[in-house]
């Protein structure tokens, strides 16, 4: 999942990119109204994490637009992070087209809960992800393989679900930058291949993500 984070915040931004990174998000950050514009003009995203008191502009209007605006890429979920705690404040939000409202100061955990939320709004799988023998559990961060733990780092994890997001399609290499990699990723490395070679080597066997000639990665499901 990749997710545009906006706070001008810098110490903050700080510490939940690095929280939503370890937990295997791919994030990016900007502290503008003019930055966030910038990106969302060039870049899908899965969530937008926005705070409202920006210094160059009101949060409430970006969430508008994402609704309206033809030249933004408009992201699945938004998901408003604020200090405004009034009743008046999450009713606008909300009826600006926010997804979600969580209010300053907050636990990081309570922040994970709703991303988790968000990412299941509209799909009936719930927490757990099943593609064959392969399960994944959002909401304890672990997988595992006919009942067999896997021992994933974050970005392995991260790849594995977005793969078990779309079981049977094919992935080129800029699907997979795209969503499970931020803007710090080069993406002229091998970065995507090195990553998907140790996942293949802890799935085991036999194989579940196949290489399709001159288009991507596919997985199947062990029969």
């Amino acid at each position: 999942m990749r997710i545009l984070l906006l706070e001008d915040d810098a110490d903050l931004a700080e510490v939940v990119a690095l929280g939503l990174r370890n937990e295997s998000y791919a994030v990016d950050v900007v502290g503008t109204y003019a930055g966030a514009d910038e990106l969302l003009r060039t870049t899908t995203y899965d969530v937008a994490c926005v705070d409202l008191g920006l210094p160059d502009g009101d949060g409430l209007d970006l969430v508008r637009r994402l609704t309206t605006d033809g030249e933004l890429r408009r992201p699945r979920r938004s998901l408003i992070l604020t200090a405004r705690d009034a009743v008046g404040d999450r009713v606008a939000g909300l009826d600006a087209g926010a997804d979600d409202y969580l209010v300053k100061p907050f636990h990081f955990a309570e922040l994970m809960a709703r991303l988790r939320a968000l990412a299941r709004r509209g799909d009936d799988r719930g927490a757990l992800l099943n593609v064959g023998d392969v399960t994944l559990d959002l909401a304890t961060h672990t997988a595992s393989r006919s009942g067999t733990r896997l021992r994933l780092t974050a970005r392995e994890f991260s790849l594995l679900r977005y793969f078990m997001h779309h079981p049977g399609e094919v992935l080129s290499a800029e699907d997979l930058l795209e969503h499970v990699w931020d803007a710090n990723a080069d993406p002229f490395t091998a970065t995507v291949r090195v990553i998907l070679s140790r996942l293949r080597r802890k799935l085991g066997e036999p194989p579940l993500i196949f290489t399709i000639t001159g288009a991507g990665y596919q997985l199947r499901p062990s029969s």
